[in-house]
């Protein structure tokens, strides 16, 4: 088994494109750590540079306590598994999954025990004498699974194996993953940009996008307190409603969420009511997933849109209603990555100042304590979340209780308010 830290790891390209800035992070020891983000974000860069397939810009790698940076891919006791499988054509089942312990000159006996064993494991033993090409898409992925475990390494390094796979064998051979690398105890980095993957495989999740590390937490603590919009709104099943509202203080008997047609008031007893006050007389973003809204009969007390049912979708097991309440909708900002070395990507501002929940795992990403010297913070550009179509969804459950263009009402359960600055950052109630 083996820790993975990251300190301040950048990737410049020829030409200036930076794909990862200066990410930091640590990977414990038998943990399964996914990175999460939309394609092109740098995670599958990120993970190149640490099985030694990409050189590292600026920042440092450390394998296990020891520095990595320009250590051989053949010396950092790493195995890979890749989208494709990357398996030999013109060797069977057998000699793939065997293949790392021949080179390694192991005993032939032992080979054949542990190919037949693993096999087994991986429900492939039938198929141990055919070769890849007669294989399904299922198969060889398990194959290219056998071949990267065989070796028993101390890093599993898994690059979204599961995405050219059907729905169906993607659920099976995701909880034969979970099974398998727990059961070994190795330390295992998956990347993927299915947010189902992630929620269900990983110990931890890193999200990523544009080369910025966004949040890094438990599948409960980015899912239900996301340090930015992006990661709420990339985290949704459903297409999180992020709206546009002004805060007033109504001569401080309370907090007004102020979205044009409509307002919520927040009272001072919630717990993030001094921080949001803070904000005073600027735009915030408020999330709203669809199923922190119910729908009520017309004249239901407490906070509450209206609107009309523009349309409405059936998705099988649920209905989703699509109202039109006047409410400028954003589109979660965006990080706008920084100058490193010389070279920019795009405009070159500064990013995004790092979340409070990241800033507190960069101290610690070293040796787990607290004595870090964390990558160098900028100041937050203005939020570039752009306008779209003010709509807000709403999951109305097995039956729909609407038609498409009656006016419906919805109550906000406050609690579930997801609460933002403009540049996109968690506003985060005050430390006891």
């Amino acid at each position: 088994m083996s820790t993975v830290v990251l300190d301040s790891v950048t990737k410049v390209y020829p030409g200036g494109h930076l794909a990862v800035d200066r990410m930091s992070l640590r990977a414990e020891e038998g943990e399964l750590l996914v990175l999460l983000g939309p394609s092109g974000c740098g995670k599958s860069t990120l993970l190149r540079m640490i099985a030694g397939l990409e050189e590292i810009t600026a920042g440092d790698l450390y394998l296990d306590g020891k520095h990595a940076n320009d250590l051989a891919p053949r010396d950092r006791d790493v195995a890979m598994v890749f989208q494709n499988g990357a398996l030999y054509p013109h060797r069977t089942v057998r000699g793939n999954i065997s293949f790392p312990l021949e080179i390694a000159k192991a005993d032939p006996n032992m080979v054949r025990e542990r190919v037949v064993e693993l096999s087994r494991a991986l429900h492939i033993d039938e198929t141990l004498d055919r070769r890849p090409g007669t294989l399904s898409g299922g198969q060889r992925q398990r194959v290219a699974m056998g071949r990267a475990i065989v070796r028993q390494p101390s890093l599993f390094l898994m690059d979204e194996p599961l995405s050219n796979l059907d729905a169906g064998m993607r659920t099976e051979l995701r909880m034969e993953i979970s099974s398998l690398v727990r059961a070994l105890g190795v330390t295992t980095i998956y990347v993927t940009h299915d947010q189902v993957e992630a929620l269900t495989l990983a110990d931890r999740i890193a999200i990523m996008n544009r080369g910025v590390l966004q949040d890094v937490g438990t599948p409960g603590q980015i899912y239900n307190d996301p340090a930015t919009a992006f990661v709420a709104a990339f985290l949704s099943s459903q297409q999180l409603n992020l709206l546009s509202a002004a805060v007033r203080t109504p001569q401080n008997q309370y907090i007004s969420l102020d979205f044009g047609l409509h307002h919520i008031t927040m009272p001072w007893t919630d717990p993030r009511a001094y921080a949001v006050s803070q904000h005073t007389g600027s735009q915030i973003i408020v999330g709203i997933r669809p199923d922190g809204l119910t729908p009520v009969p017309d004249g239901t007390e407490g906070p509450h849109f209206t609107g009309r049912v523009r349309a409405l979708e059936y998705h099988g097991h649920e209905w989703l209603a699509y109202l039109e309440v006047g409410i400028p909708a954003v589109a979660a900002p965006e990080p706008t990555p920084s100058t490193v070395n010389g070279h920019a990507n795009g405009n070159g501002h500064a990013a995004h100042g790092t979340p409070s929940r990241v800033r507190t795992m960069m101290r610690r990403f070293i040796s787990g304590g607290d004595n870090v010297h964390p990558a160098e913070e900028t100041t937050p550009t203005p939020g570039s979340g752009h306008h779209r179509r003010a709509d807000i969804i709403v999951r109305l459950g097995s039956r729909p209780v609407w038609r498409a263009g009656e006016v419906g009402h919805v109550a906000v359960d406050l609690s579930r308010l997801m609460l933002f600055t403009a540049q996109g950052n968690r506003i985060d109630p005050p430390r006891r």
